[in-house]
């Protein structure tokens, strides 16, 4: 049997975004919605995990250590919603770098799948831009793009077959009040 597996990007998905990035647990804060739309998905018996491009840690403008932190807050905050997120993935290489895990390659994709210990294949993966569009096409996910954050931008640049939900909340409503 396979479980339902709903993979999300982190930065203007489940929180705001920063032009200069979010370097401290301090300036990392929810989207309205979020916190409570991985808890919805949870009770709807969905794994939610994350995967995220962290570039800042190569460019040096935060540590590994500091990054953690930032996960444990929203980690924290998911909890006191009611949900769980069960897995964080990061690529903290340089986009200079070419490595295997910076989406738009599947990389991170492929280490969801050895965290949760199935296939991703088929599973929606929640981004705001084109590279997480790209990275889901890739590894062979549900690309859905959500509003938020760069999602408006995006919009023009994928294929309109892709769903759009207006953030993370309307999508968690949506594929869970549908039929199966």
């Amino acid at each position: 049997m396979t479980d339902n597996i709903v993979i999300l990007d982190r930065d203007g998905v489940i929180n705001h975004d920063a032009v200069d990035y979010i370097k401290s647990p301090d300036e990392w804060s929810p989207i309205l919605g979020s916190l409570e739309a991985i808890a919805l998905l949870n009770q709807h018996e969905y794994r939610v995990f994350v995967a995220t491009n962290q570039s800042g840690v190569a460019r040096g403008l935060y540590s590994e250590e500091t990054l953690s932190d930032i996960h444990d807050k929203m980690q924290r905050l998911v909890v006191d919603a009611g949900g769980q997120i069960e897995g964080i993935v990061y690529c903290p290489h340089h986009p200079n770098e070419n490595c295997a895990c910076r989406k738009p390659k599947p990389g991170l994709l492929h280490q969801v799948e050895t965290l949760c210990g199935q296939s991703v294949k088929g599973q929606p993966f929640v981004g705001d831009s084109l590279r997480d569009i790209q990275a889901a096409q890739a590894g062979g996910c549900r690309p859905v793009l959500v509003l938020t954050g760069n999602g408006e931008q995006t919009r023009d640049q994928v294929p309109s077959y892709i769903l759009a939900y207006k953030d993370l909340h309307a999508f968690a409503r949506a594929i869970t009040t549908r039929p199966d």
